[in-house]
């Protein structure tokens, strides 16, 4: 009888999948034998906030401006980018991380400012910071929040987080001072400046009904909680010389706007608020534009990154470069400000394009129309560092408040990781130009 012969032996060294890698959230849906929160799907989302809440509230976070042009072009520039996949590439353990500013961030995605979070969900901005510190994204506090600047850190704990500055007019450099300070104290790494709302763009689905929070004190809570702001606003109510029945012939002539019995009570019993938030609107809203110079106010008063939010252009991204700046989101306000813009996608294509902007130290980051995984890895793609989230996770907040907004995010990270897998890339670093077949504008 023969020697029996030992088998060869085929197997070869092999990798096993991160236990921690975020696409396991996927496998945690299957496993837990019940279905998650709310829906995995991104296109949900908005109806399932729209049933949540009132339709004022929903229609200041989906309205745009104007016809909506811009906020269609945002979407329907993700179309004409197709991601092209490559296989029998090992690409069982993927690196998603990213450096900004010399920091470590667990992946490319951050949560865009987004204001008056209190429409959406009683907890608000805490939930939202809460949410990031959980699931480990960075989250950009907007001035217009609902929450002071001190309160969200504290929800945050020790998580990263960004400061989004809406710059208040040149004669209120001193209130930005208290602002920038109050942000550095609580723990807040990056100022992020934002360029495109120094008055608000023309919004039909607030227009129409009539619907600004921040006249009623919403989304005032940072400036409401300043201490510079509020000895100000004391000197001024001080040195208001009007007599009485000239101030009661002013509250008179607003408590009638309404039209309704209902509508002047509500004045009435909000008379001191309105009165504040109008000083605080004007404040920071007030028409009044910045120039390039003004940049080095900022400079002086943060001595850390500072990045410009809403540029659009090579050439604004060039006089960022020669004005020394950080970084920049390339972004539209997500079609909330100026109708009929490039898509912001577009917009990326051609900076991070550029010569000079590839060869300067300039940290490209973007937003606008974000909705999916693919999306993420598309920006990425064409030369952005950093991504930001805002519609998204707003939906998920008035869906389902801290619990809603780590879903959405955890989907979001899931769907990303997932399709860097199926895309055949080992890491985040990895995607480039050549990954993409750009369609143009008649095959859509």
């Amino acid at each position: 009888m023969a020697d029996e012969v030992e088998p060869k032996r085929l197997s070869q060294p092999f990798s096993i999948p991160d236990p921690t890698s975020f696409s396991n959230f996927q496998r945690d849906i299957y496993q837990s034998f019940r279905p998650p929160i709310f829906s995995t799907n991104p296109t949900e989302w908005e109806s399932l906030a729209k049933e949540k809440i009132p339709a004022t509230n929903f229609g200041y976070v989906y309205g745009s401006a104007s016809s909506a042009a811009t906020a269609k072009a945002n979407s329907e520039a993700f179309s004409r980018y197709r991601l092209k996949p490559r296989f029998l590439v090992d690409v069982t353990r993927r690196d998603v991380d990213v450096e900004l500013f010399g920091t470590k961030y667990k992946s490319p995605l951050l949560v865009a400012p987004i204001g008056v979070q209190s429409i959406l969900h009683p907890d608000a901005e805490e939930a939202t910071a809460r949410a990031c510190h959980n699931v480990g994204m960075p989250m950009i506090l907007s001035t217009a929040a609902t929450r002071t600047i001190e309160e969200v850190a504290e929800a945050n704990a020790d998580g990263d987080r960004w400061y989004q500055l809406y710059w208040p007019k040149p004669q209120f450099e001193e209130v930005t001072a208290s602002l920038l300070a109050r942000a550095k104290a609580s723990g807040y790494k990056v100022l992020v400046v934002t360029l495109d709302t120094f008055s608000l763009g023309w919004r039909p689905t607030d227009l129409d009904t009539s619907y600004l929070p921040f006249i009623w004190g919403q989304g005032c809570q940072i400036g409401f909680s300043d201490p510079v702001f509020n000895k100000l606003f004391d000197e001024m109510q001080k040195n208001d010389s009007r007599s009485i029945a000239e101030k009661l012939s002013e509250l008179w002539t607003i408590m009638r706007r309404p039209g309704t019995v209902y509508g002047a009570a509500r004045v009435l019993a909000n008379a001191k608020t309105l009165i504040k938030s109008k000083a605080w609107i004007d404040v920071i809203n007030s028409g009044t534009y910045r120039s390039w110079n003004d940049l080095k106010i900022l400079k002086d008063l943060w001595d850390g990154p500072i990045v410009l939010k809403g540029i659009q252009t090579v050439e604004d991204a060039h006089l960022a470069i020669e004005h020394g700046i950080d970084g920049i989101i390339v972004s539209n306000h997500g079609g909330r400000q100026l109708d009929g813009a490039i898509a912001s996608l577009d917009a990326l294509a051609d900076i991070a394009a550029d010569k000079k902007v590839k060869d300067s130290n300039l940290t490209i980051m973007f937003d606008s129309g974000v909705r999916t995984g693919s999306d993420v890895l598309k920006a990425l793609a064409l030369g952005a560092k950093a991504v930001c989230i805002g519609r998204p996770y707003a939906y998920g907040l008035a869906a389902g408040g801290q619990e809603g907004v780590e879903h959405v995010l955890k989907c979001l990270l899931a769907d990303m990781d997932n399709m860097l897998a199926n895309a055949g890339k080992k890491s985040v670093r990895d995607l480039s130009r050549d990954d993409l077949q750009i369609l143009p504008l008649s095959k859509i």
